[in-house]
């Protein structure tokens, strides 16, 4: 799922929304000391206070929110795995059973239960929905709805939600005109905060995959291994942030540690350039496309075996593929950091091309081409000639 993909479910989930119908919400609340199912509820979604649903709603939204392959992770499915969560799941968006979607669900709680001990009591909240896609009237004759549904998106979401402490507070009584102590024993459900989440099946191209799930990590650029491949029984993942450090590494091994501005900026526009053209969002590279980019930013007397090598040496397969997206900071976000002793400084990638390392003196300076005036506490700098003060008028 591509990110306008998801942006277009997350979307559907707010109030009076007649494009979405929840049918069922399952709630299991688990204690941390015995990891054990103390409490589960299911009832009808429509049936929950407003307000309720409303909290709801906004915690399904921050399930699905967040960067791809940072937060969110499209997961294939393992084959061959006895008790698939594959085949749980889709069992359990095929009936009408309210009993045997219970029933289900509970089979993916108890695998959670068996890989890990939370260290907080948990609610773990299931729903079973359906989305419409619409499409415009063809014809303004139609008295029919304003839309007719052209795509009908049936779903299972899940989110994961810690407890705590309800707060110690001073309550004032205004009829009997006393401070009052309120001590609150019961729990509080943290709905802002997911601790992770998933969505079945993914919809790529408006059309269900049933053999691809969409995960929801705890923290961005961390996701639970252990939930993946034993709770999911989804294939292991890599995050963004790993993919740009295995180029970096593939890099320096094929062509050293030194580089300078203008052929790193070169680098990170070429890549940049392959994301922009790809309009599905998922360009990729592999050894030879790697080779290509280096050469086209200005790196002489490439060895393609070299690269080859490099991927070999880093990931111990050639084969990689990167997915170009991972690899390009946010191109026109100061999201390169600069640190040195003296100063930090945060550039884009697409004006890495106006700083410069130069030398003079024997001394290092780092250059930076700006077009406006620059102000340093109030006071507007002087220019001067490289390594002299120009003179005043």
């Amino acid at each position: 799922m591509n990110k306008k993909e998801i942006a277009e479910i997350r979307r559907q989930f707010k109030k009076n929304n007649e494009l979405l119908h929840i049918s069922e919400i399952f709630n299991v609340y688990v204690m941390k000391e015995s990891s054990e199912i103390y409490h589960q509820q299911s009832q009808p979604f429509e049936i929950l206070d407003s307000d309720e649903q409303e909290l709801f709603l906004n915690n399904f939204k921050k399930v699905l929110t967040g960067g791809i392959d940072e937060k969110l992770f499209e997961l294939k499915f393992q084959t061959n795995i006895e008790d698939s969560s594959q085949l749980i799941l889709h069992q359990a968006l095929l009936t009408d059973d309210k009993d045997e979607w219970k029933a289900q669900m509970i089979r993916i709680v108890e695998k959670m239960l068996q890989v890990k001990q939370y260290e907080m009591d948990i609610v773990i909240t299931f729903i079973k929905g359906e989305y419409f896609k619409p499409i415009k009237r063809q014809s303004t004759d139609d008295e029919e709805s304003e839309y007719n549904s052209l795509h009908s998106h049936t779903f299972i979401l899940s989110s994961m939600n810690q407890t705590q402490d309800p707060k110690k507070e001073l309550h004032f009584d205004y009829i009997e005109k006393a401070f009052k102590y309120n001590l609150v024993v019961d729990p509080v459900i943290n709905l802002q905060k997911p601790i992770g989440g998933f969505l079945f099946p993914c919809f790529i191209d408006h059309a269900a995959n049933v053999n691809r799930v969409l995960y929801s990590a705890p923290k961005t650029n961390e996701p639970d291994e252990s939930f993946i491949e034993e709770v999911l029984n989804a294939e292991e993942t890599v995050t963004a942030k790993e993919d740009k450090i295995i180029f970096e590494e593939v890099v320096r091994d094929a062509i050293g540690h030194e580089l300078n501005t203008s052929t790193l900026a070169n680098i990170y526009q070429e890549i940049h350039r392959v994301v922009e053209e790809d309009e599905e969002d998922s360009a990729t590279l592999d050894y030879k496309d790697v080779e290509s980019v280096l050469k086209h930013s200005g790196i002489e007397h490439i060895v393609p075996e070299k690269v080859e090598t490099a991927f070999n040496n880093v990931i111990d397969d050639s084969q990689y593929e990167l997915k170009a997206k991972n690899i390009v900071p946010k191109f026109k976000t100061k999201s390169i950091k600069i640190n040195t002793e003296v100063a930090n400084i945060a550039v884009s990638p697409e004006d890495l091309h106006r700083l410069k390392q130069v030398s003079f003196n024997g001394k290092r300076y780092l250059m930076i081409e700006v077009e406006e005036d620059t102000i340093i506490d109030g006071f507007t700098m002087l220019p001067e000639a490289f390594g002299s003060k120009v003179k005043e008028d």
